[in-house]
């Protein structure tokens, strides 16, 4: 259980006013009642009034402090593996059918999810491509972190590359991630997803090979998202000339694939790529996780409805009492 306001929890110190008003005037009465030589009354009805007037006002203060019951998803992790998720975020990804389809990053990034998905137990990360690699969030245990990140940080030229050429993308950047810490030294399974659309400049696939060899872990799919009859459009909604869809980015992504000893997919074959990042993940010892909270359970409403019983009841009672003391009155 978690306060999300404790503070106003001292509210709940109000309810010692009624109790302490009732105790006192008990003890003013039974000093006057025995001087007056009076019996007492029977049981002790002239605490339940304030007793249920207490607990209300109690249990108002407690609701005031907002308890609130937090489930969460206990996991295990491995601890042999991570995934890095490298997006293409160049001027080409923002290309689409129409002015208001999905352009191809939007496909990417919904992909990104879903592939992560397939693979919930190992630790998983962003990166951005253009020019240059840049990381997002490194490798981490759950969902909600990736997909945040992903949906929400991932954007076109955010970053702008520091080439001003109209292709600024290259392959030849995912050297980086050999030298950029992008995972940790226990990840024997360094699994590599790139989203792109394929259209790079010229890239010495050997050499990234080499960069990222499968001696060291380093696994590789990519996922190309590309259509012949798409453009990128300004904000009026107008094709912008100098881009032309370039169909050579299949080869280029077959070929850095075949070097690493991975496979590219089109995004139509998007399941198949899921089945392929879940074998290359393939299984190995876990570790238990912080669970992610998925649900919340609010106590207030249920608080404040349990007081206002209690209130309605002391009132009630006071009522019934004033009654009962009115007929004995008239029939005196």
């Amino acid at each position: 259980m978690t306060f999300l306001t404790p503070l106003a929890g001292l509210v709940a110190l109000a309810a010692l006013l009624p109790l302490a008003a009732a105790l006192t005037g008990r003890v003013r009465v039974g000093t006057v009642r025995r001087a007056l030589g009076l019996e007492a009354p029977p049981g002790r009805a002239g605490l339940v009034r304030p007793a249920l007037a207490s607990a209300g006002v109690a249990l108002l203060g407690l609701a005031a402090a907002q308890p609130a019951i937090d489930r969460n998803a206990s996991e295990r992790l491995r601890t042999d593996a991570q995934a890095l998720f490298v997006l293409d975020t160049s001027r080409s990804m923002a290309a689409s059918r129409t002015p208001a389809s999905p352009t191809r990053l939007d496909r990417a990034v919904a992909a990104a999810v879903r592939l992560r998905a397939a693979i919930p137990q190992v630790p998983s990360g962003v990166a951005t491509l253009t020019d240059r690699v840049l990381p997002d969030l490194l490798p981490v245990a759950g969902t909600a972190s990736f997909d945040g990140v992903v949906r929400r940080a991932v954007a076109i030229e955010s970053p702008p590359p520091r080439s001003s050429s109209v292709r600024a993308t290259t392959y030849d950047a995912l050297v980086q991630i050999a030298s950029g810490n992008y995972f940790a030294p226990s990840a024997a399974h360094r699994l590599v997803v790139l989203l792109t659309d394929g259209e790079s400049t010229p890239v010495d696939a050997n050499q990234i090979a080499r960069a990222l060899p499968a001696s060291k872990g380093y696994r590789f799919v990519s996922v190309r998202f590309w259509g012949a009859n798409e453009s990128v459009f300004d904000a009026d909604g107008k094709p912008e000339a100098a881009y032309r869809p370039d169909p050579s980015g299949g080869a280029i992504l077959a070929g850095l694939a075949a070097a690493n000893g991975g496979r590219s997919f089109p995004e139509s074959r998007l399941g198949a790529a899921s089945s392929r990042v879940r074998a290359l993940a393939g299984s190995g010892p876990t570790a238990a996780a912080p669970g992610e909270l998925r649900s919340r359970l609010a106590l207030a409403p249920y608080l404040v409805a349990l007081a206002l019983v209690l209130l309605v009841a002391a009132v009630a009672l006071d009522a019934r009492r004033a009654g009962l003391r009115s007929v004995r009155l008239t029939r005196q």
